[in-house]
C-alpha cells in the first residue's frame, strides 16, 4: 500500500486545494484516498463514504495522516464540489495507469452517457452528460469530459481528444462524432480513427453506398477490396457480420476535406432468433490502412464501452440513481466510479465487479490487492 500511496501523492501534488486554508482540517490526500477507497468498496454517495471511512479508521491511519480524524459526509460532499474535474481526472487518471502493466492501447472507444437523476424538474441545470473515453482490451478509462450547458457530445470530443495520448491508437465513433473536425483532431493528436456514417453525413453516406455498387457491378475486379466475415451462436440466435472495405476513394466527392481518409467501409448483418431474420447494412470511414479483419474486430468491440463501461456504471454502481446534481461533484463523482471499476476489472480474480466490491468492503486485505496492482 505504501508504493501506491506514494505514487498517488506524487501525482497529486500539484492539484489546487479549493478551500480557504484557516478552514482545512482535513487533507485533500486523505479525502481523495478515502473517497476512492471507500467507491472500490461499495460507497455510492457522500454518507456511504464516511460511513465506510469511520468503519475502516484503523486501516486508514495506518497510511494517512488524519489530523482531525474522520471527515463527515458534508466535507467530502463540499470539496469534491468545489474540485476542479479537470486536473483531478489528470491526476487521478495518471496514478492509474502508473498502476497498470496493460498500457499497449490500440483501441480506444468513445461513447456518452447521461446520469439520469442528476437534473430534472427539480433542478434548473440539464441532466448531466459525460462522454468518455474507453480502451477496450485495457479495460480502462482514459478520459471523460462533461458536455456543457446547450451543447452537444459533437463539442464535447474535440475537448476529451485533447487530454487523451492517442499514439497507435485506434478511434472508434459513432455516427454522431462523424464529422470532419472530429476526424482532423484525431489524427492531429496521432491517432487513427473509424467513424460510423449515417444520414448526418448524407452526401459520404451516399458517396460510400455508390462506391460499393461500382465495385459489385464488376464483381470487385481491379478494386482495392478486402472482406471479413464473422458468424455467432448462441442463447437462440444466429449472427452473421460481412465487413467489406475498399481503398479507392475516387468516388468520394470531398475526400480531401476528410483529414487522413484512406478507407471506405460496409458492415452487413443479419439475425435470426425465434425463427425471424433481420437485416442490417451501416456504413464507416477509417485513416488506417488496416484490414477488413481489424475494422471488422474494432467496430464490435466499440459496444464494448457499453457493456464494460455503461452497463457497469448503471447496475453495479448505480449511477442512474445518483441523485447528485452539483455540476463538479457530479462529475467527480462519476470519475471516482470509472477509475473503481478499472482498477476492480483489473484484479485476477474470477468474480464480478459487484462480488469484488462487496470482498473489499468486508476484507481491507482485498482492497489493498485490488489498490497495488
Amino acid at each position: 500500500m505504501a508504493l501506491s500511496q506514494l505514487a498517488l501523492r506524487k501525482c497529486l501534488r500539484r492539484l489546487k486545494d479549493p478551500r480557504i486554508n484557516r478552514c482545512k482540517r482535513h487533507l485533500l490526500l486523505d479525502i481523495i484516498t478515502i473517497a476512492l477507497c471507500a467507491v472500490i468498496a461499495g460507497a455510492d454517495t457522500w454518507i456511504d463514504m464516511a460511513t465506510f471511512a469511520r468503519r475502516r479508521k484503523d486501516w486508514f491511519q495506518r497510511f494517512l495522516e488524519l489530523p482531525n480524524g474522520i471527515p463527515s459526509h458534508h466535507t467530502f460532499k463540499r470539496v469534491f464540489d468545489r474540485l476542479d474535474p479537470l486536473p483531478l481526472q489528470q491526476a487521478l487518471v495518471q496514478w492509474l495507469h502508473a498502476l497498470s502493466e496493460t498500457l499497449g492501447i490500440r483501441h480506444i472507444a468513445i461513447d456518452g452517457k447521461t446520469l439520469r437523476h442528476s437534473g430534472g424538474r427539480s433542478s434548473p441545470l440539464r441532466y448531466l452528460h459525460l462522454v468518455s473515453a474507453w480502451a477496450t482490451e485495457a479495460n480502462l478509462t482514459l478520459g471523460q469530459v462533461a458536455v456543457e450547458e446547450k451543447s452537444n457530445e459533437i463539442t464535447a470530443i474535440p475537448r476529451l481528444l485533447e487530454l487523451l495520448d492517442l499514439h497507435g491508437a485506434l478511434v472508434s465513433i459513432d455516427a454522431l462524432g462523424c464529422q470532419k473536425e472530429i476526424a482532423s483532431k484525431v489524427v492531429e493528436r496521432h491517432g487513427d480513427y473509424v467513424l460510423t456514417v449515417k444520414d448526418n453525413q448524407e452526401q459520404l453516406k451516399e458517396d460510400i453506398q455508390a462506391t460499393f455498387v461500382k465495385a459489385y457491378d464488376n464483381d470487385c475486379q481491379g478494386v482495392a477490396y478486402e472482406t471479413y466475415e464473422t458468424v455467432e451462436e448462441g442463447h437462440g440466435r444466429h449472427e452473421r457480420r460481412v465487413y467489406e472495405v475498399i481503398y479507392d476513394l475516387s468516388g468520394i466527392r470531398d475526400r480531401e476535406a476528410w483529414t487522413g481518409l484512406k478507407v471506405v467501409g460496409k458492415c452487413y448483418s443479419e439475425r435470426t432468433e425465434k425463427g425471424k431474420t433481420s437485416y442490417e447494412e451501416r456504413y464507416f470511414i477509417g485513416s488506417k490502412r488496416c484490414s477488413a479483419k481489424r475494422y471488422g474486430e474494432v467496430l464490435r468491440n466499440h459496444w464494448r464501452i457499453e457493456n464494460c463501461l455503461h452497463w457497469q456504471m448503471d447496475v453495479t454502481f448505480g449511477e442512474d440513481a445518483s441523485r447528485i446534481q452539483e455540476r463538479r461533484g457530479g462529475q467527480n463523482f462519476a470519475l471516482l466510479r470509472r477509475l473503481a471499476l478499472g482498477l476492480l476489472k483489473q484484479h485476477p480474480s474470477k468474480g464480478s465487479v459487484r462480488s469484488k466490491r462487496y470482498e473489499a468492503s468486508l476484507d481491507v486485505d482485498f482492497l489493498e490487492e485490488i489498490l497495488k496492482q
